[in-house]
């Protein structure tokens, strides 16, 4: 029989942990590691000054340095913060970043090369765009054509003609305006401006075991499949969104479509075979692409999508781009939970996604008798450790006021 551990030998164990996390503390700061930067502060006795562990003023000696949580405990014992790198504010790439968004963000026409970018925050070009890419997840270039588009959408919504939005979007020609923003709007300047006037959209209903399903498609694939408790609402949201397009029922037309999701929601498949018309940003289609990999029955949380693409602090916008996944299941953002394996919001109801997750576990048929323990197994995870639970969990798309959270999180969005 194992002897019980007494209070000496769990001070000793708790000494020992205690110094293998100073001794890794210690070796992220010999090496100046940027990516330890917010994890811990240190503080040097002999100075009585502390810093973050990037910092690039000359290493102390160790026993002249202690290690604290955050800035607020560092000052708590009388530390003042470094001139250098400036502990209390923004990591330095998070604050040249956003100067570099401040700059683009100022005058959203204008075409800022890179050079003249780098050279407004201080920085190399070859450095910058490796920075931006990293912290943001898009280049420099990607996210001023994200700017302008954004431009020309409020223009065309508030019913200026094409020419002029174009203009003032710095769009130079119409050429260069219809290659570059086509595939944002998802359709013609001119036919966004009229709210899909002039197209076609084929649309069918039907009943499935997760309730009602929309599938829509435009003459290139699959603009939207939804799910909800009432087809007449479902077509209503369709023909709303594209009030001035022509929107037909043709359950012939979309049957083949409506049949993979029946053979997938009743385990039959495993994968869609969906030509799909989107209309992603840069950043959306990097993360939507992420999805599609993730292998039947398995999950991932926002956090390592994130981190998958290179972009570790862009979690919310994750999250957001979760939520404007206008097609279910064929890009599967069901199967994106919370870091400590808890169920996030999700666009067609919480209740679906553990019904979907369930039956990906099971590799069988949807069953949404089954919806409410799939949402408390998945769930219960998050409840055995406060660690994981939404209050402490460092997921930042968790972090939000427990009286503001249904109403915030983002995959709870239409």
């Amino acid at each position: 029989m194992n002897a019980i551990p007494n209070d000496a030998s769990r001070t000793v164990t708790d000494s020992a942990r205690s110094s293998k996390a100073d001794a890794e503390r210690w070796a992220a700061v010999q090496a100046r590691d940027a990516h330890a930067d917010g994890q811990f502060f240190y503080a040097v006795r002999t100075t009585g000054v502390f810093c973050r562990p990037s910092c690039a003023s000359r290493l102390p000696r160790r026993e002249n340095v202690e290690f604290f949580a955050d800035a607020d405990a560092a000052r708590a014992a009388g530390y003042r913060e470094c001139k250098r790198c400036r502990p209390g504010g923004l990591p330095r790439e998070l604050d040249i970043v956003r100067r570099a968004c401040a700059a683009l963000d100022a005058d959203p026409p204008s075409r800022l090369t890179l050079a003249q970018l780098g050279e407004a925050v201080h920085l190399s070009p070859f450095h910058l765009q490796r920075l931006f890419k990293r912290v943001l997840g898009v280049s420099p270039r990607q996210y001023q054509a994200a700017r302008r588009g954004a431009v020309l959408r409020d223009a065309l919504a508030q019913g200026a003609d094409v020419t002029r939005a174009s203009a003032d979007a710095g769009f130079n020609s119409s050429s260069r305006l219809y290659e570059s923003v086509a595939g944002e709007l998802g359709m013609k300047p001119s036919a966004f401006r009229r709210k899909g006037a002039g197209l076609t959209i084929r649309f069918a209903n039907a009943a499935t075991p997760l309730g009602r399903v929309l599938i829509a498609a435009t003459e290139k694939g699959i603009c939207r499949i939804a799910f909800g408790d009432d087809g007449d609402a479902l077509t209503a949201s369709l023909c709303a969104d594209f009030e001035n397009a022509r929107c037909v029922e043709d359950a012939a037309a979309l049957a083949p479509f409506v049949a993979q999701i029946d053979a997938y929601l009743h385990g039959r498949r495993e994968r869609f075979d969906l030509p799909l018309d989107v209309a992603p940003t840069a950043f959306q289609q990097r993360v939507w692409d992420a999805l599609q990999h993730i292998p039947y029955g398995e999950t991932r949380s926002y956090t390592q999508i994130a981190e998958a693409l290179g972009a570790p602090r862009a979690v919310r916008a994750v999250a957001s781009a979760c939520a404007s996944n206008p097609v279910a299941l064929a890009i599967p953002c069901h199967r994106v939970v919370q870091k400590g394996g808890s169920l996030a919001g999700y666009r067609w109801g919480i209740t679906r996604k553990a019904a979907l997750l369930d039956a990906e576990a099971r590799a069988g048929e949807v069953r949404p008798d089954a919806a409410q323990s799939a949402r408390t197994s998945i769930a219960k995870p998050a409840a055995k450790s406060a660690a994981n639970s939404p209050a402490n969990s460092s997921d930042p798309a968790d972090q939000k006021p427990r009286a503001k959270r249904a109403a915030a999180t983002p995959e709870t969005a239409v």
